[in-house]
């Protein structure tokens, strides 16, 4: 199975409400999709995200890393030599890892397909079916309580709160939404880096003393100050999730070995795909550290990639992959099935995406 041609297209998909952080605030899916083709006539399908706050990575950036660099590393290239195939993506350019993703999913897609077994019991097959949180935009109390409520109305056992807008205003929207949604339902929280250290280990005892039952904060610090991320770590009675942190196994180790998070977010646009995402996993089980898996402002089709990974791997406990259903539809056929909370890994070959309705498309180009 030979790689003869990329299809480079843009997917746009409104969301159903604003999505709003304390980095940005979206109101539709705009991403690049990737579909290779090859000799036999199966195609691959990836996606990337411009996430500029984030990975640096914009539409304009995405694209040009693949046409000018990724794409000449993989024509002509046999499916079958995997290993090669996957080094060669990565060090086809610099940085670039969300257009390094799209094109690294797609081709495990093609692999899966070429062998006629889905991607995530060639990892592993650990379970089939996974339950995923759902993302609280951050706004005022009253806003994101009413948000929560509807939330757990649709079934959401767990949800997770943006935070960091006008810190002065976290722990009274943490307590509005507890006092909303009751005790039972599971309340993790993202600071998307806006606090300082010692603000953040304030804030989290705060809220904990509060009665508020946080279950863990993802990147309360910058991502580059790792020392800083190891202080609230340190300190804090809720336990640290390390995301925006970690973009490579190198980085994974580093903080592994400091001891700086509680847990380790692997999200497959951060670290170039599957193939560094699983060496994240690895050191991550060596240290005995769990796993979050997530995702960005993304359509099924990545989603469903790292869906594979974590049905694949036993050191995925937490699941944040919302992303699919934040959005008002969905134009992508085949795949996993998102029942709200619940997500169900399809068993056909390779990923399992059968095509993408077109009326959402725009075609960019073709490369062979």
């Amino acid at each position: 199975m030979k790689i003869t041609k990329v299809d480079l297209k843009r997917i746009s998909i409104p969301l159903r409400t604003p999505f709003k952080t304390a980095l940005r605030t979206v109101n539709q899916v705009q991403d690049i999709v990737v579909i290779l083709h090859t000799d036999c006539g199966a195609l691959g399908y990836g996606e990337a995200p411009p996430t500029g706050s984030i990975t640096g990575d914009t539409a304009g950036a995405i694209l040009g890393a693949i046409e000018d660099h990724i794409s000449k590393a993989i024509l002509g290239r046999e499916v079958e030599e995997l290993e090669p195939l996957l080094q060669r993506v990565q060090r086809a350019i610099v940085g670039n890892s969300s257009a390094k993703a799209a094109v690294d999913m797609a081709i495990w897609d093609l692999y899966g397909q070429r062998y006629q077994i889905p991607v995530y019991k060639l990892l592993g097959g650990s379970r089939k079916r996974l339950v995923t949180d759902i993302t609280i935009s951050v706004n005022d109390p009253q806003v994101m309580a009413a948000d929560a409520l509807e939330a757990v109305a649709r079934g959401y056992a767990c949800l997770k709160m943006k935070v960091g807008v006008n810190p002065e205003l976290d722990v009274a929207r943490l307590a509005a939404v507890r006092s909303a949604v009751g005790a039972d339902v599971q309340i993790r929280i993202d600071a998307n880096q806006a606090w300082q250290p010692k603000q953040a280990v304030k804030l989290l005892n705060r809220m904990q003393e509060q009665g508020l039952d946080i279950e863990l904060v993802e990147q309360p610090v910058k991502a580059h100050d790792l020392e800083g991320l190891k202080y609230v770590t340190d300190r804090s009675y809720v336990p640290v999730l390390a995301d925006e942190a970690v973009f490579s196994p190198e980085d994974a180790m580093r903080i592994l070995r400091m001891g700086a998070a509680d847990l380790i977010n692997i999200k497959l646009m951060k670290c170039g795909g599957i193939y560094n995402a699983l060496k994240i996993a690895s050191a991550a089980e060596v240290y005995g550290v769990e796993c979050m898996i997530g995702c960005m402002l993304e359509s099924k089709i990545s989603v469903n990639a790292a869906v594979h990974l974590a049905c694949a791997k036993e050191i995925f406990t937490r699941v944040d992959l919302d992303g699919p259903v934040l959005c008002r539809e969905d134009p992508v056929l085949g795949g996993a099935r998102f029942q709200e909370q619940l997500i169900t890994v399809s068993d056909a070959p390779g990923l399992g995406i059968q095509g993408i309705e077109e009326t959402c498309l725009t075609d960019l180009g073709s490369l062979l």
